[in-house]
Parts: structure tokens; C-alpha cells; sequence
């Protein structure tokens, strides 16, 4: 099973130009997607899918995602509106006012869960949701489980993009999950590839469609501009997670056409086939012993 994932679209950033770099860029991440050797059995949007939540650009972007021939799951990030949202997409599941929403897949459980906070940049997990999650967790016990959200409940090290450990809403997150085994996190709202273990739990976090935010872990004065580059023209990313039977494994990749300086032909061949008997050579002893 190949699950995609997009983040951090902000489609009508630039309301007024239907032309929008952040448009094209999404688009650019959608055909890359449609255009995989592998087709996904599913497309995960994790969040801020447009920058002011307008129901104009979440149109815009049902034009684009109307033409994946893979079902497409949205999770509400910080710039979204809920009820825009189910304005536009009326399918879209919501439980007790949030986007949360299970997908049973024959290989693992996909939970994709609601952190938004409306005002704040910040997330946030009351309650409600957390009693929420439990109880999906609780349905299947042995099953394992992907869970999405906006925010990576994380400290980053880039001092304006980041949440910290003793934040009540990942307090909350944290005992909700409990030490249910086998659960991996997806998530956005970073602008920036992340790969961590958050309390025995891997996570990765993609890189977003519209720009990336600076690397730059150096502190930061809220009261003194330093000139740091805060968003930067990095290509638009993409996350492939990969089910392997055992685990998920991710790949992080730029979109646009990369200079190809190999290809599988003639010359490559004798590495290829040396590659594949080793393996079967090293699978073959080890069935062996």
C-alpha cells in the first residue's frame, strides 16, 4: 500500500491573481502524484489546504483534486474553516463539529485527526477529541495505526515553528494515544521535511506545496528583527509512505523534473542483477538457518 501526502497548500494566498504561484505549485504536486510509476491507493491533503479559508479557493482546489482517479482525504490545518470546507467538499466526515475521521484499510488503520485551533497558529486537542481518539484506538486493538494531523506535536528547533512538550493540547495527545503499539504520525504545517520518534512513535513530517520555511535553528528575539530568511523558494515537496507488512516507510521528494544522471540500460544491468541474486542469496540463508 502507497499512501501520498501533500501539506501546506495555501491555495488563494494571492486571492486576486488566478494565477497564484501557490496554485501552480499545488498543481505542479497533484500531476507529479497522478504521474508516479505506482499509483497511490490514496492521497492524504494534511492541512492548511488554503491560506484563508475561503470557499472560492477551496473550489479551486476541488478542480484539481477532482481529476485523481485515487481517493483523496483532507485533514483541517490552522488556515482552514471547518464549514468552508463542508461547504465545498459536503462528504467530508465530521464528528462532534471536528474533521475527524477513520479509513479502514485492509493493511492498517488510517486516523486522521483535528488540531485546529481557530485564531491561533498553534494546535489544539480537547476533550472531546481526545475521548474521540481513544475510542478508535480502542476498536482495533491489534490493528495498526496511521495517524494524520496538521501539527507535529514537536519541538522543532526553528524557534517560530514549533510546539513544546508541556503544551497542554500534546499532554493530551499523548495520554489519548497511550502505549497502543504499532502507531505512526503524518503531519504538516512546518513548510519543512522532519523525521523524528515522538515518545516511542515514529513521525515524519512532509515538506509543503506552497514555499518551505527557512532552516534556521539559531534563537530568536521576538523583540529585535535579526534579517534571517524566514520562507524560502524551495521546489514543492511531496511524502510517499510505503506499507511495507511491518512498518511504514517514507520518502520525502521535490517536485519537477531532476537531471538524470543514470539510467537502467545495458551498463547498469550487471549491478542490477548482482543487487537481486545477493538478496535472494542473503533471504535464502537466512530461511536456512
Amino acid at each position: 500500500m502507497l499512501i501520498a501526502q501533500l501539506t501546506d497548500l495555501h491555495v488563494g494566498f494571492d486571492l486576486e491573481n488566478p494565477n497564484e504561484l501557490n496554485f501552480r505549485r499545488v498543481a505542479s504536486a497533484i500531476d507529479y502524484v497522478k504521474s508516479l510509476s505506482v499509483t497511490p491507493n490514496r492521497l492524504v491533503l494534511s492541512g492548511d489546504l488554503t491560506d484563508h479559508g475561503d470557499v472560492a479557493s477551496y473550489q479551486r482546489l476541488k478542480g484539481l483534486i477532482d481529476g485523481c482517479s485515487f481517493p483523496v482525504s483532507l485533514c483541517v490545518g490552522n488556515h482552514d474553516d471547518r464549514a468552508a470546507m463542508k461547504k465545498v467538499f459536503p462528504d467530508l466526515p465530521v464528528e462532534d463539529g471536528f474533521v475527524q475521521y477513520v479509513i479502514d484499510e485492509p493493511e492498517v488503520r488510517i486516523i486522521v485527526l483535528d488540531t485546529l485551533d481557530p485564531g491561533h497558529h498553534g494546535g489544539a486537542f480537547c476533550r472531546r477529541r481526545a475521548g474521540w481518539l481513544r475510542a478508535r484506538l480502542v476498536e482495533a486493538p491489534h490493528k495498526p495505526v496511521l495517524i494524520v494531523l496538521h501539527h507535529p506535536p514537536i519541538e522543532t528547533g526553528i524557534p517560530w515553528m514549533t510546539a513544546h512538550a508541556t503544551e497542554p493540547w500534546v499532554v493530551m495527545l499523548d495520554k489519548a494515544i497511550g502505549h497502543r503499539p504499532n502507531v505512526t504520525m503524518i503531519a504538516g504545517h512546518i513548510h519543512r521535511s522532519i523525521t523524528t520518534q515522538w515518545h516511542g512513535r515514529m513521525l515524519a513530517v512532509a515538506p509543503s506545496t506552497a514555499p518551505q520555511v527557512a532552516l534556521e535553528m539559531a534563537p530568536m528575539d521576538p523583540s529585535t528583527p535579526d534579517e534571517r530568511p524566514m520562507i524560502v523558494a524551495e521546489a514543492p515537496g511531496v511524502a510517499l509512505h510505503l506499507w511495507t507488512g511491518e512498518s511504514f516507510v517514507t520518502h520525502h521528494a521535490q517536485i519537477g523534473a531532476p537531471d538524470v544522471l543514470a539510467r537502467y540500460d545495458r551498463n547498469l544491468q550487471p549491478l542490477v542483477k548482482a543487487l537481486a541474486e545477493e538478496h535472494e542469496t542473503v533471504l535464502a540463508g537466512a530461511a536456512a538457518a
